[in-house]
């Protein structure tokens, strides 16, 4: 096993932890010995440096700053919601002005049944005149409908 591979094992000593064949190397290697020598001063140190005690003020400072980080995530939430009903709210107004009108119902019926016209008595008139002679404006009969878009013309020579 090389040094590399036993500095873990190193590191878990130095700090108290049992590990197996480790007292064995440290007396063999001398890199490994005085990497274990800096760790254990290390760990002493901030032992030291940590061995008295945090004043609350510090304690209450820190869960301020963990609360107020808290209160801004809420209101970037909240700012996020007010946002997005309001764009819900925009979509279904436009899609209530825009929807589509009823389709018109069916045209009134003007006449269910158009009655006969009365028979009229065949008379003999004058003679009818060559075509030559037929330069008349033709008759135009415009019957209009209850629908205005729907317009009948019957036109007559």
């Amino acid at each position: 096993m090389t040094c590399t591979q036993w500095e873990e094992r190193v590191a878990l000593y130095a700090g108290g932890d049992a590990a197996e064949g480790v007292e064995e190397h440290l007396a063999e290697c001398v890199a490994c010995r005085e990497f274990c020598e800096g760790l254990r001063e290390t760990l002493s140190s901030l032992r030291e440096q940590h061995a008295e005690e945090i004043a609350p003020v510090h304690f209450t400072a820190v869960r301020n700053g963990v609360f107020a980080e808290i209160e801004r995530g809420r209101r970037a939430w909240r700012r996020l919601a007010w946002v997005s009903g309001v764009g819900i709210a925009a979509a279904l107004l436009l899609g209530i002005a825009l929807r589509p009108a009823p389709l018109p119902g069916p045209p009134p019926r003007i006449a269910a049944r158009i009655p006969a016209a009365e028979l009229v008595k065949a008379v003999a008139g004058p003679a009818p005149r060559p075509a030559s002679a037929r330069h008349h404006d033709p008759i135009v009969v415009k019957l209009q409908t209850a629908d205005p878009k729907i317009v009948i013309y019957w036109i007559a020579d």
